[in-house]
């Protein structure tokens, strides 16, 4: 069964090569075929450089994939699935925090268990800050509530699954992407593995609060339209409280203040949830790429060549 490891980097320059020198060790006599799709995502760094090194003194079969400029890790992972060319397929980050001994316990999973079509690694303790690590288990309670599909909490894009599920997903039209959701939404047999996140080799980490709050809307707004009917729940409530206190108010003290506030606080709020949705519409009906590629070398190609 062949295995491709799908390779999301930006600004990774000090972590390619040492990734691909784990990996080859950590698959020695472990797993046998296997192929490296790298895909950079723009970066600015020596990245393209390194990985372009990388295809021409590799042993083994990579493909760095190199887009116009940044588009983001999604869009990145779908690259990556259309490049590779394996059995299975394992999206793993750029920075070894996920450790390639994980892809082999996921890859000898779905080899003994013919019935999986996916195994997911998630984190069961994060080694973040407590305000972090209670935002993101807050996400993961409130999509759960308001999503028709089911978000496991502390499980990433860092996965192997087989050809059908990659198919799947590569069946999924649009361009505002949250792989979270849609491998949720995909369905299949997925089998959940714990897994203890490294430190990274070098760099920083490119998610910061802000992105990673974007990142959340993204897939809450993706993935259900309950926030459509918040507006419609709170103009019952402060309806019901305007009615409430011109009944039972009896000394009539003015209070036009607090409800034209209460009343432009939910419009705003209506006009808000609405505009992140049509953003969404706007978005899809231009029909753009998800990605635009710049180069794609591969030493297979080449060596057959």
């Amino acid at each position: 069964m062949k295995v491709s490891l799908i390779i999301p980097c930006y600004n990774e320059e000090g972590n390619v090569r040492p990734l691909y020198d784990t990996v080859v060790r950590t698959f020695e006599n472990a797993v046998s075929d296997y192929e490296f799709v790298f895909v950079n995502d723009g970066s600015f760094d020596r990245t393209p450089d390194v990985l372009n090194d990388l295809v021409a003194t590799a042993d083994k079969p990579v493909k760095a994939v190199h887009f116009s400029r940044n588009y983001g890790k999604e869009s990145a992972i779908l690259a990556g699935l259309n490049e590779a060319s394996g059995d299975c397929f394992t999206i793993m980050d750029g920075d070894l925090q996920q450790g390639p001994d994980v892809v082999v316990e996921m890859v000898r999973y779905l080899e003994e268990h013919p019935e999986c079509d996916c195994v997911t690694a998630f984190q069961e303790s994060r080694s973040e800050s407590p305000v972090m690590v209670f935002f993101k288990d807050s996400f993961y309670r409130i999509i759960n509530r308001v999503s028709d599909v089911e978000f496991v909490s502390g499980a990433s894009d860092f996965r192997t699954f087989r050809r059908n599920v990659r198919d799947a997903v590569l069946s999924m039209p649009e361009t505002s992407r949250f792989s979270k959701g849609i491998f949720s939404w995909v369905g299949f047999e997925t089998h959940y593995i714990p897994y203890t996140a490294a430190e990274r080799l070098t760099g920083t980490s490119k998610w910061n609060f802000f992105k990673l709050w974007r990142y959340a809307i993204s897939g809450i707004i993706s993935f259900t339209t309950t926030p459509l009917r918040l507006p419609l729940v709170f103009g019952g409530i402060t309806g019901s409280a305007a009615v409430a206190s011109a009944v039972f108010d009896k000394k009539k003290k003015d209070r036009a203040l607090p409800a034209i506030l209460g009343t432009g606080s939910v419009l705003l709020f209506a006009i808000g949830v609405l505009g992140e949705y049509i953003a969404r519409v706007f978005q899809e009906t231009k029909h753009r790429p998800v990605y635009l590629i710049k180069e794609v070398l591969d030493n297979q190609k080449e060596r057959s060549e």
